[in-house]
Parts: C-alpha cells; structure tokens; sequence
C-alpha cells in the first residue's frame, strides 16, 4: 500500500485551499458526521462557540466561510467544533539529552484517512510547520517559530462531549502561544471533544503532557511518554506496553536520539496494521526549527530557515488486516 505525502507553503488559505475543500468536503462531511448522528450544532452554535474559547481564530474562520459561500454545513465543518468521535493510535516522547530538547512520535491511523500534507504557514505572523489535516489546517502534530511543538494522541474511549476537534486545538496553540506555560495554560481552558493527551516542548526544554476530555478537569503532568491512556490503564494493555517501552529507553544510559527515534520503527510502537498504521514518524528539534518526517529507509527535513515544497510517496507494503 502506497502513501503520498506532499509539503506546501501557503501563509493563508486562497484560491487553492478552496479547490482542495471543494474536492475533499464529501470527506470532510464524513469526518464531522461521523455515524449521521442528528445532535450537531447549528452553524451559528459553531461560530459563537468559537468566538467564546478561540477567538483570535475567529477572523480567519469567518474568511473561510465567505470563500465556501452560503453552505451551512461547510460551516459547520470548519469550526471543528462538537465533530464526531475518532480512533487513533500513536506514541510520543520527549527526549532532553544530547541533540535535544526533541519530540519524536508515531502517528498511527488508517492511511486512506489522513490527508498527508505538510504545511508552512503564517496565518496572524507566527509561522507554524505542521502536518494538517483536513478540513482547515487543524494540525496532528507541528511547531511554531518560537520553539513551540505540540503533538497529540488519543488518551482513551472514544466518548464525545462538547468540545472541539483536537487538531484544530493543536492549531490554536501554536498560532497563538510561545512557551510551555502559554500552552499548558490554553490548553486547560479549550473544551476537548473527547480524551485526548497532548505533549508540548519549546526550545528552552520545559515540556508538559496534559491530559484532556469531556466530563474530566485537565491534568498537567511532567510525563515524557504518552501512548494511548491518561491516569488509568490495564498493565497489560497495548498502550501500556508501548508507554513502557518508552519509559525503559529514556532511562536506558545508553540511549541517544538517534536510537531513540530507531525504536520508534519497531514493535511494538511502530504498528504494520490496517486499521492503524504507524503513517510516519515526526522528530522536531525546537531549539533549530527543524523537524524531521521520517519513514524505514527515508527521511524529510523541513525548517523555517529551509522549507522545500515537494511529495514523496511511501510504499508500506502488504498491512496485517
């Protein structure tokens, strides 16, 4: 199986970004109705949602929907808000040694899902590099030019509360903070569609995994391993195994960033499963903002001082069903 991932640079969303919604909106739908469920906001519930927790996303939004023009549901879809609940797998870890502070994390999901499109971008000034996902700019994992990189994984159950999407979250932080304490800080005041953990580092080193979730208060830890769980987990669990392999490696003394992003292609953290494909692996390296794709047998460098638009296709091979 075949994967193509391609690296653009677009400061704001124009012309081309409405072709690309245009053709992906049947897509897009699917992902924010999930199984048709009839209890969605109105557009104006979205907006207003919007303007209360994210606001200095607002202008850009409201730039959006005038480029779809009077499609209600479109406008729903962008506000990333009360979507339907989603799986995912992935595995993250700080590392704060030699060549760091990094991030190195699996993103784990079923490749004909995800968009594969890394972006630069420079909304309001700040630039971000992230890989983004459909259907505006929400980011799975990035980092902005003040040293901020912020990734994501699935912290549990796929329940569903009232919040907003993830990935539009992971957005709103990197366009808006600068620090760790800045993002730890948005972080606990956004509303979490479902649970989910997000590990933030800046270039200074100072780092924080947060837990968040519907029907939970946030927690702030200083965990530099996360998986696919938040406080309480089964020892014998699949994500519990990977957080400890995770954990075994960063004590291990003889361990440097380069084996430490070498374990992350092996089991049990890389997956070859269908329904959850390790999809690439991301190192970032805040203090030079540069941050690394990479797959078995091939790596691609992007930064802000060196951004190289471009595809490259990735062949998995045959997946395990």
């Amino acid at each position: 199986m075949e994967k193509t991932f391609t690296a653009h640079r677009e400061d704001r969303p124009g012309a081309l970004w409405l072709a690309r919604f245009r053709d992906g909106r049947d897509e897009a739908a699917r992902w924010y109705l999930g199984d048709g469920a009839t209890d969605r906001p109105t557009a104006a519930e979205c907006r207003a949602a919007l303007a209360r927790h994210m606001p200095e996303l607002v202008p850009h939004y409201d730039d959006l929907c005038g480029m779809v023009g009077d499609d209600d549901l479109a406008h729903r879809i962008l506000s990333h808000y009360r979507p339907a609940a989603h799986r995912q797998g992935c595995s993250q870890a700080v590392w704060l040694g030699e060549d760091g502070p990094a991030l190195v994390r699996n993103y784990d999901y079923p490749l004909t899902s995800i968009t594969g499109r890394i972006e630069l971008t420079a909304w309001s000034g700040r630039r971000v590099i992230g890989m983004v996902q459909r259907p505006w700019g929400g980011c799975l994992d990035g980092m902005n030019e003040d040293g901020l990189v912020a990734s994501c994984t699935l912290g549990g159950i796929a329940r569903r509360g009232e919040g907003f999407a993830i990935i539009q979250m992971l957005r709103y932080v990197l366009e808006t903070c600068g620090s760790v304490p800045e993002a730890v800080t948005a972080l606990c005041r956004l509303p979490a569609v479902q649970l989910h953990n997000v590990t933030v580092l800046d270039r200074t080193g100072d780092h924080a995994t947060v837990f968040l979730g519907p029907r939970r208060e946030p927690a702030v830890t200083r965990q530099r391993t996360c998986t696919n769980h938040q406080e309480r987990i089964l020892p014998a669990s699949r994500s519990a195994l990977r957080q400890r392999v995770l954990e075994e490696a960063l004590a291990d003394p003889a361990t440097s960033l380069a084996t430490l992003a070498a374990r992350f292609f092996a089991p049990p953290l890389h997956s070859r499963k269908l329904s959850f494909t390790t999809a690439y692996t991301a190192l970032y390296r805040p203090a030079s903002g540069r941050v690394d794709y990479l797959w078995p047998g091939h790596s691609w460098s992007q930064s802000f001082d060196r951004f190289e638009e471009g595809a490259y296709t990735h062949d998995y091979g045959e997946l395990e069903s």
